[in-house]
């Protein structure tokens, strides 16, 4: 990255943050771009050279927290998981997925809170596309489950798991991280529950 590339990206991850911050205040629609560019220490001008308008610096901001959101995955390794190890390390719905998650759920809840309000704008459909093909998907694969009901699997699992951190969210995660993992697990795998008294 060069100086001036160095430059612009600085630039523009000031005015994501101005964006957020306004967003702990405020809703949407009432955000202008006077106020990001005040809170980000701007002109006006700047922020044209980096956007078109507000929803260009929301679709970056999204953006930005997809890519975090995907590393928390690619963290973890998962892709070598899949491919390497046993059907009982394949269950995802465990601590070792989830509190990194909800961590991620929690220190982004700004943008949750909009992705719940907005899911077209958002884009939550990217980060659920990601979910159901590179991991769901080839899991699913590996417990041999026939390819015509993993979309309705993967349906029950990613909606399932996100209503109660839509529910969390609402409450403005609120709820400690390891007590939300723990309700999680007690709802999609409630058979451990029984195995484990």
């Amino acid at each position: 990255m060069n100086k001036s590339e160095s430059k612009y990206y600085h630039t523009s991850l000031l005015m994501n943050q101005a964006f957020v911050e306004l967003l702990n205040k405020k809703e949407y629609e009432f955000i202008t771009i006077k106020e990001i560019c005040k809170k980000a220490g701007v002109n006006r001008s700047t922020f044209y050279l980096h956007y078109d308008n507000i929803n260009d610096l929301l679709l970056e901001t999204i953006s930005n927290i997809n890519k975090s959101f995907f590393e928390v995955f690619k963290d973890k390794e998962l892709s070598l998981k899949i491919n390497n190890n046993s059907k009982k390390d394949l269950i995802l719905i465990t601590p070792y997925y989830l509190i990194p998650y909800l961590n991620h759920v929690k220190e982004n809840k700004i943008i949750y809170k909009l992705s719940t309000k907005y899911p077209l704008l958002m884009r939550s459909i990217e980060k659920y596309k990601y979910l159901q093909n590179e991991v769901l998907f080839p899991i699913f694969k590996n417990f041999d489950i026939e390819e015509k009901w993993q979309k309705y699997i993967s349906s029950y699992y990613i909606k399932g798991t996100y209503a109660i951190i839509e529910e969390w969210i609402k409450d403005d995660c609120k709820e400690d991280v390891n007590e939300i993992c723990q309700l999680i697990i007690k709802c999609v795998r409630p058979y451990e529950q029984n195995e484990n008294n």
